[in-house]
């Protein structure tokens, strides 16, 4: 009896220590292919970038950890709506229809779309309306790509998977230009990878918005702490640096 008496005690006093110690788990879903922002590392086969240092330093500060499920951009809000997934940190815009059913952090970073051609193609472009009746390109699931449709200038807006799909077709001459997110494509065509792209340094972005951490609807408590611990890392320097170390600079 005395022996079991103690046993039962031992049992009593890890179960009472255990959820003090175990920290809660949240799934974040990410992107391969939005470099900055969130891309497949090779090296280590996990999913890096801007937003994945972001969201492990606010679950550092709001008390969780995250574990990173790597998904396509056109599944990220669905697999948040059906639970699959509880964040997502990705180069998502914060727009109006996704506002209907995803709630999104105070804003992180803003940028609007950039414009690749061929290299071969010379010509100054600073407005969509340069392009008209022409065939362009943009990634599935974006602002961008509904936002070029209906504007009704275009002969085709092809939808695009991921954005590399974008620049090799452009790379290779089989499409005019695509439209994507500036800091994306900056980054892609920094690393070489297509040479016979360029990026139109005139051109003036339509669709300007901000990237901001999704939470699904309801989640209020979950929000309330990405927000503090969002200001905090803002106050301290920590959004800073980490937008440094991938190559953006930092905003006001």
């Amino acid at each position: 009896m005395k022996r079991f008496g103690l046993a039962a005690l031992a049992a009593l006093a890890i179960a009472a220590a255990a959820p003090a110690s175990a920290q809660q788990v949240l799934k974040v879903g990410s992107t391969p292919t939005g470099i900055p922002f969130t891309f497949l590392d090779t090296k280590t086969n996990s999913i890096q970038g801007i937003m994945v240092d972001l969201v492990t330093e606010v679950g550092k500060d709001a008390g969780f950890n995250v574990q990173i499920e790597p998904m396509q951009f056109s599944a990220l809000i669905p697999s948040l709506t059906s639970s699959k997934i509880d964040i997502i940190a990705a180069a998502m815009f914060i727009t109006a229809p996704r506002k209907e059913v995803v709630d999104f952090s105070d804003p992180i970073y803003t940028y609007g779309e950039g414009l690749v051609v061929p290299k071969s193609d010379t010509k100054a472009y600073a407005t969509q309306d340069d392009l008209k009746g022409e065939t362009v390109g943009a990634q599935v699931g974006t602002a961008f790509v509904d936002a070029l449709k209906k504007s009704g200038l275009f002969a085709d807006v092809k939808a695009y998977d991921t954005i590399p799909d974008i620049l090799r077709d452009v790379n290779t001459g089989r499409l005019k230009a695509g439209y994507a997110d500036y800091p994306i494509l900056a980054y892609n065509l920094k690393q070489g990878g297509f040479p016979e792209v360029r990026l139109v340094d005139g051109y003036k972005p339509v669709t300007v918005g901000s990237v901001g951490i999704g939470v699904r609807k309801g989640e209020a408590a979950l929000l309330g702490k990405i927000n503090a611990s969002l200001a905090k890392l803002k106050a301290n320097g920590t959004i800073d640096k980490i937008l440094d170390k991938w190559g953006l600079k930092a905003q006001g």
